[in-house]
Formats: structure tokens, C-alpha cells, sequence
């Protein structure tokens, strides 16, 4: 008799998650939906239909590290085995003007994106390491916006993606600084930063545990979910002209179920589970038919020397380190 798979995703309430969610269960896993606002994420499993016996929702708000330990006790409390990690949540405040902070003090997009994540993928670790899935899988959402390899992470607005040397995380990440390397607070970059640092991180854990563990990590870019959530916090008339743009101008549009679908692959796929340390992409300009590529990333996230700073640096942040 076979094992039904589980597998966590952050973020599961709505967007790429959510039908990431959809997408899993209907291909018979059964999918710990770890959220921030549980009625939202009840109310949005019942309104797609992912059956009851195949989700659980449990409460996690990445942004808080005492938050990321409790969901940790509970998942394991649960019973189930890890089988695959998807840390996909995040938030995205471009309208900010100055940072909002973490209960430990931290800018909070850096904060919930990468620490939060950061965090439950290294308590989680040892979970996927114990699985007896044939192919474990950990894998982190990431963005064409944060990889100057691509036209999309090229974009000056508000700057591209740039941790610099990490001087603000060296210093302490806490007030007044507000920014990763240490300059003056831009709320769009600081959500670009720290998407670079997810998928810096995915790289990280391949060097790290792939070798000894032979759990699969790797980044994706399912396409530009242009009309998500995530971009609830931007002006009205970004909301109703960015989707515009994407599907017509830039034919770089994808639709959440799409996305959700693409993320299920790259988690239960065999083809998915062959490689590790990849950045899968279907490409800025979708075209049908097109199947997933391994993307270069930017020689700053490839770089060894920025991982392993960023990784003793973001370790001490959240306690492990």
C-alpha cells in the first residue's frame, strides 16, 4: 500500500501556493497549507475544492521567528512526514516609506522572505532528511526581478537587486538600518534583495546538503503571476495597468493556475528530481508549449564567497548561528 506524500507550502491562501496547493493534492499529495490567516486559507481551499483529506492548514507567520518554531512543533506534532518544502509566501509593501519591522527588530520584507524561510528550512532539514520519498524536494519561489541575468531584474525602478557586501547586514539589520547593504531604504528593492537571497539560499543548501542528504534544492520563476495578491499593496492603477502590460506587451503573463501548476511540477515531477542546484524558468515571453530550462543566475547569487557570508550572517539573525 502506497504512502500519501506531504508537502508544506508557505503562503498556501491565495496566489501561486494556493493553486500550487490545488495542483498537488489533484495529483494525490496531501498538502500542509502553512498561513498566515487561517479562515482565508479554509475559505480558499473550499472555494477551489482541495479535498479535506488531502490539506491540512496550520498557522506560520514567516515574519516571525517564534512563529516559524511554533509551526515546526505543530507540523511535527501532526505526525506526518516531510516528503517536500515549498517556501513560497511573501510580501511585497512597495508603498512603504520607511521600514516596518519584525518583532526581533528586522526590515520586514527581509524578514518574512528570507529569515522566515531561511529559519524553517533549516529546522525542516532534518524532517526531509528522514523521508522515505523516493525524490525529497526543497524548493524556494524566486523572481526574474531579482536576476540581473535577465531584462526583468535589469529594470532601475525603484534599483535593481543589489546587496552590495552585505554591510547592513553585518552591522546588524536592526534600526535605522534599513537595507541589506546598508544604503537608504527602498521598499521595492527590499523585496527584490531579498528574493535574491532566496534563491542565493537555494544554491546555498545544494553546496551545503545535497551531496550527503540527496535532497533535491532548487529555485523556480513560473512566469509573471501579474495579477496575484502579492501585489495587493500597490497603487489601483498599477493593479489594473500591470496585468495589461504583461499579457500584451510583454507576453510575459501567466495565470495563478498555471503558475500553481508549474510549482507542482517542479515538486513532484520525475523530470524535476534529476537535478539540484537549478533555477527552473519558463522564460520572460511565454510560448506554448514551452517546456521548464535551467536559468543562469546572476554571478552574485552563483557566488560562493556572498553565499557563505550571507548564510553565517542570516544564521546569526535567527539563532542558529
Amino acid at each position: 500500500m502506497s504512502v500519501t506524500p506531504t508537502c508544506i507550502i508557505t503562503g498556501a491562501s491565495s496566489g501561486v501556493g494556493l493553486y500550487g496547493a490545488l495542483a498537488l493534492a489533484n495529483r494525490g499529495w496531501h498538502v500542509i497549507m502553512a498561513c498566515r490567516d487561517m479562515a482565508k486559507a479554509q475559505a480558499a481551499a473550499e472555494r477551489l475544492g482541495i479535498a479535506p483529506d488531502r490539506r491540512t492548514i496550520l498557522h506560520i507567520d514567516l515574519g516571525s521567528q517564534a512563529s516559524v518554531h511554533a509551526f515546526v512543533e505543530a507540523f511535527r506534532a501532526s505526525g506526518r512526514s516531510l516528503d517536500a518544502l515549498v517556501c513560497n509566501a511573501a510580501v511585497y509593501l512597495p508603498r512603504l516609506t520607511e521600514p516596518m519591522r519584525s518583532p526581533e527588530g528586522y526590515e520586514i520584507s527581509v524578514a518574512t522572505n528570507h529569515f522566515g524561510h531561511f529559519l524553517l528550512a533549516n529546522l525542516l532539514l532534518p524532517d526531509l532528511e528522514r523521508s522515505t520519498h523516493a525524490s525529497r524536494r526543497l524548493i524556494i519561489l524566486g523572481t526574474v526581478t531579482a536576476n540581473y541575468e535577465e531584462f526583468g531584474g535589469k529594470i532601475p525602478i525603484p534599483a535593481p537587486a543589489d546587496l552590495g557586501n552585505l554591510e547592513g547586514l553585518e552591522a546588524g539589520f536592526k534600526a535605522p538600518i534599513g537595507m541589506l547593504n546598508g544604503k537608504a531604504f527602498k521598499p521595492g528593492k527590499a523585496y527584490k534583495d531579498s528574493k535574491l537571497c532566496n534563491m542565493i539560499t537555494g544554491r546555498e543548501l545544494h553546496r551545503r546538503f545535497h551531496e550527503q542528504t540527496g535532497i533535491v534544492f532548487n529555485t523556480l520563476y513560473p512566469g509573471c503571476v501579474a495579477d496575484t495578491p502579492l501585489f495587493r499593496h500597490t497603487p489601483r492603477a498599477f493593479q489594473v495597468i500591470f496585468p495589461w502590460f504583461q499579457k500584451h506587451i510583454t507576453k510575459g503573463y501567466v495565470t495563478q493556475a498555471l503558475a500553481g501548476d508549474r510549482l507542482a511540477q517542479v515538486v513532484a515531477d520525475s523530470q524535476f528530481g534529476e537535478r539540484s542546484g537549478v533555477h527552473w524558468s519558463w522564460g520572460n515571453r511565454q510560448k506554448a508549449g514551452r517546456e521548464a530550462f535551467a536559468q543562469q543566475l546572476t554571478a552574485k547569487a552563483q557566488s560562493q564567497q556572498l553565499g557563505e557570508r550571507l548564510w553565517g550572517m542570516t544564521a546569526r539573525c535567527v539563532g542558529l548561528g
